[in-house]
């Protein structure tokens, strides 16, 4: 009896995905890191960070480390868009959305009954959470430009509500991307081969 041929395999992090994925990681930390640098010059709100933290050693050397990942980070972010959409990853992974399906894998997942069998699907949590941090980096390139270049990009900083409030959309965007770093990590601790997935790729059935 002869056996059925076997379903072909693709990757279920393709090796342009799994570059971007760690070029923009490393942008982020290093936005971050010198982003707080910057703050703690001219704090926002009734705390500061502290400087073994942060980068840059001084506020001229931190905006230096700030701008340099922010043009990386929008680049390396503009490629993955692109290639999410040209090649339909986009839609095909991070969608359907629906309220019903949220809740369900929501509720699901804080029962620890979500399967990780094919890394290749993502269930609506992941969805919205991925969706939700491509949002939230486009909010902070384009607050960050207003808090840069506020009368060179003045339709941006009326969007934004002008430069004091493009501070505040900035620093909340930081913090929500730095909420979903905290989960993020948690989950790749949880099941480990998430991360091997992310380093070395790995095939899945079509």
């Amino acid at each position: 009896m002869t056996k059925p041929p076997a379903s072909p395999k693709v990757s279920s992090h393709p090796r342009w995905l799994r570059l971007t994925h760690w070029l923009n990681a490393l942008a982020v930390l290093v936005m971050v890191t010198s982003g707080w640098r910057i703050y703690n010059a001219s704090p926002l709100y009734d705390f500061s960070f502290p400087v073994s933290i942060t980068l840059g050693g001084w506020l001229g050397g931190a905006l230096q480390w700030h701008f340099a990942a922010m043009w990386f980070l929008a680049i390396n972010g503009l490629v993955y868009l692109i290639i999410n959409i040209a090649s339909g990853r986009l839609f095909r992974r991070f969608f359907p959305l629906s309220p019903k399906g949220l809740v369900h894998d929501l509720w699901a997942a804080l029962r620890g009954r979500l399967g990780h069998a094919d890394l290749s699907h993502y269930n609506q949590v992941q969805r919205l959470a991925y969706l939700f941090v491509m949002v939230d980096i486009t909010l902070l390139v384009i607050s960050g430009l207003v808090m840069w270049k506020s009368v060179q990009f003045p339709l941006l900083r009326e969007l934004m509500g002008g430069y004091d409030a493009a501070r505040h959309v900035h620093f909340i965007a930081m913090s929500l991307l730095m909420a979903f770093v905290a989960v993020h990590l948690v989950m790749v601790a949880l099941v480990p081969k998430t991360l091997l997935a992310m380093i070395v790729g790995r095939k899945e059935p079509v």
